[in-house]
């Protein structure tokens, strides 16, 4: 088989009201360098990518294509797209506009600058056999499942529990047929996987990293400037 044509879909339309700045924290400075410029960066350099789409508040594409995409010089990214009210709709608005010879699409938070080369191309060549996968890691602590009034109701077995990070890669005909299987049931999930599973599809899920972090609150810029100082060492 040919190299198939891997579009990249980095939703970057988020409010982010937790991490309680002025500006969207996609542009908020990450070891002076805004946040979503480093996440565009690793999806620039693989070799496997071949179009990246960003999709972004209406009223910020003026300053991303200024201050991130011009500025930075990133010459895969093709469009930039006006994201909807949820996650979900900006991924499917994104969707729709990826190059019509897309074979494979992986899905991205802009907000997670931090992931590794290796967990692309790793994620595309399992997409390849899967045609879905996702990205996590096995959870650290102890999980609980607590009722409405926040008593414990169980403790389910922790070898068994993941926290699921971005790149989600599909095989763009699955990915599309999950997100208009959601649009037309008026169903609203947490991530493109979840979409996917309701079609009854099985998905891959691929090992990633512990630093891999979405970057939502001010501490978390705190980590992730110290997981860069580590890996400069």
């Amino acid at each position: 088989m040919s190299k198939p044509y891997v579009s990249a879909v980095i939703v970057a339309a988020g409010q982010g009201t937790r991490m309680k700045a002025s500006t969207n924290k996609q542009y908020l400075m990450l070891k002076g360098k805004p946040i979503l410029a480093h996440t565009l960066s690793v999806f620039e350099k693989s070799t496997l990518v071949d179009e990246v789409l960003v999709v972004v508040g209406e009223h910020e594409k003026s300053q991303c294509l200024q201050k991130v995409i011009k500025y930075y010089g990133y010459k895969k990214v093709k469009k930039l797209v006006t994201g909807g009210e949820t996650r979900q709709q900006s991924m499917y608005n994104g969707l729709k506009e990826v190059n019509p010879r897309a074979d494979i699409v992986i899905t991205h938070d802009g907000a997670r600058p931090l992931v590794h080369e290796y967990t692309i191309q790793t994620s595309i060549a399992e997409t390849l056999i899967h045609k879905a996968t996702v990205v996590g890691v096995p959870v650290k602590e102890t999980i609980k499942i607590v009722d409405a009034k926040h008593f414990v109701e169980n403790t389910p077995k922790r070898d068994v529990l993941w926290s699921v990070q971005t790149p989600q890669t599909f095989t763009y005909d699955l990915l599309m047929e999950a997100h208009q299987k959601a649009l037309q049931e008026g169903f609203i999930g947490t991530d493109d996987g979840m979409l996917v599973e309701r079609l009854g599809y099985p998905i891959k899920m691929i090992k990633g990293q512990y630093d891999n972090i979405k970057i939502t609150t001010p501490e978390d810029l705190i980590i992730a400037e110290s997981i860069i100082n580590i890996r400069m060492r």
